[in-house]
């Protein structure tokens, strides 16, 4: 009897154990079998048998399981086989997407020109501003940390605007402009950190320059306050400068202190009053009462601006951005701004020789001030060897004339003007205006060739004609025997 017993409790203890399984196993939902994920194909929805949505659907896939060159291919032959196809332009799109998930410095060229090659024949269709949108795309994943080359950077931020100003209308306005906000934050830290350099080597116009066009260009940057401060103890360093310079007058030097610390107390000023939720808003406070100025008070709104644009930001981990930053590649940009409108226009950059002259345009007017202004030069009268008024006309040239009832060989001055003093070639020739008379010709000499009756002795005498004979041997003369043969050719 236990026995059976024995038996019978085994049996519904099996009986439960299988009724529990079956009833996991109802509740277990039936495993499926797994589909392919086509989320990258914008066309996986098109319910359609056509040859070339076939092609499309096997680029696709291709793509999506890392074979560029299948890819390729098959977009290519829905391109050449099917030129009037719906979805050659998709098909056109996808081969720059084929070289930009492939990656490497040719395939991203390559990827570049053809996005830029489909903007050129598809300018107005919505994908316009997706091929517009990768090509910055390709520039920001290239793009260096601050300290290196800016290259990348400067194109990903102009690539970029074009988007933003080219296709304002897009679903894509967004993501661009957060992509805009983080290129200017690299581009703004990179100015930022060579302007506090300069500073720290005391040069001050430098400094001055570059962090003034961060300041200017990049509001949104997180390190604005500490461009202003950097600016307010650029222009507080040339003030302590002037009190040192040897051989200037203590009131110049007043001045010139005076107005580098006025520039010095309007930086310091703005960092309260733009930026009053900044990290270094209490160090501009404390320069101001160190220079004895009044120190602002900001408006609720620009109270209620910063803090949403500190809010904004992502929380900074100290650890885990240094050791990715010994790893990644690319910038970090956990600390760029997520709302406010991005700069749209190009850099308005202040250069160093600007930041010059406007010393020198104040260091005159400290010298300058106070003096009487200089009296207008009066006009006064050329002299006699200076060049020639321009409020003048030039005297009329001398007219020459044919003298009247003359031969017409010769001039005849005729009522010369006065002399100019301004002129500066002066008349040559005599004072007087009379021609002088004609004089007579002069007697032509005797001719001392000509024997005159009883100058010299009769030539009967035979003495003088053997004195008065010529020499006649050197004259060649017809007499003489002719040379022959080879004398021919002696000349002498």
């Amino acid at each position: 009897m236990n026995r059976l017993s024995l038996k019978f409790a085994a049996l519904a203890l099996a009986v439960l154990v299988a009724g529990g399984v079956a009833v996991q196993a109802k509740e277990k939902a039936p495993k499926k079998k797994k589909n392919v994920d086509l989320s990258a194909n914008p066309l996986a929805g098109v319910n359609s048998k056509q040859p070339d949505k076939a092609l499309f659907d096997k680029a696709m896939l291709a793509l999506k399981k890392n074979r560029f060159d299948v890819a390729r291919l098959d977009l290519q032959t829905l391109l050449n086989t099917y030129p009037d196809s719906e979805f050659r332009m998709r098909a056109k799109l996808a081969v720059g997407d084929t070289y930009f998930k492939e990656g490497g410095s040719a395939a991203l060229a390559q990827a570049e020109a053809e996005y830029k090659d489909f903007i050129t024949f598809f300018p107005n269709s919505p994908e316009a501003a997706e091929a517009q949108m990768k090509v910055a795309d390709i520039y920001y994943s290239q793009m260096e940390k601050p300290d290196r080359d800016h290259t990348d950077a400067e194109q990903a931020e102009k690539s970029y605007r074009d988007m933003l100003n080219l296709f304002p209308d897009s679903t894509l306005v967004p993501r661009a402009k957060q992509k805009l906000r983080d290129v200017q934050e690299v581009l703004a830290e990179r100015e930022t950190e060579i302007g506090l350099y300069y500073g720290t080597r005391d040069n001050f116009n430098a400094s001055i320059a570059r962090l003034e066009t961060v300041v200017d260009t990049y509001p949104l940057y997180s390190g604005s306050d500490s461009a202003l401060i950097g600016i307010g103890d650029a222009y507080a360093g040339q003030a302590r400068n002037v009190q040192l310079a040897p051989g200037l007058p203590a009131a110049i030097k007043e001045r010139l202190h005076a107005s580098y610390m006025d520039r010095a107390a309007a930086a310091y000023a703005k960092v309260i009053t733009r930026y009053p939720v900044a990290p270094h808003v209490e160090d501009a406070r404390d320069r101001l009462v160190a220079m004895n100025r009044p120190v602002p008070e900001p408006t609720p709104e620009a109270i209620a601006e910063n803090d949403a644009e500190e809010r904004s930001r992502l929380p900074v981990h100290l650890v885990t951005e240094k050791t990715l930053g010994l790893i990644k590649h690319g910038p970090s940009v956990v600390s760029a701004v997520h709302v406010g409108e991005p700069s749209l226009d190009d850099p308005k950059r202040t250069l160093a020789p600007d930041v010059t002259k406007a010393s020198v345009g104040m260091f005159n007017d400290a010298v300058n001030q106070g003096k009487p202004a200089a009296p207008a030069a009066a006009v006064t009268a050329t002299g006699v060897n200076e060049p020639p008024r321009t409020d003048r006309p030039s005297e009329a040239p001398l007219q020459l004339e044919k003298p009247a009832g003359g031969t017409g060989v010769g001039v005849q001055i005729v009522s010369a003007p006065a002399a100019d003093p301004n002129a500066v070639i002066k008349p040559v020739g005599p004072n007087k205006t009379v021609a002088p008379a004609a004089e007579k010709p002069a007697e032509a000499p005797d001719q001392v060739n000509e024997v005159k009756p009883g100058s010299v002795a009769s030539a009967t005498n035979p003495a003088d004609a053997k004195k008065h004979k010529a020499d006649l041997s050197d004259e060649s003369s017809s007499k003489k025997k002719k040379k022959k043969g080879v004398s021919k050719l002696n000349p002498f």
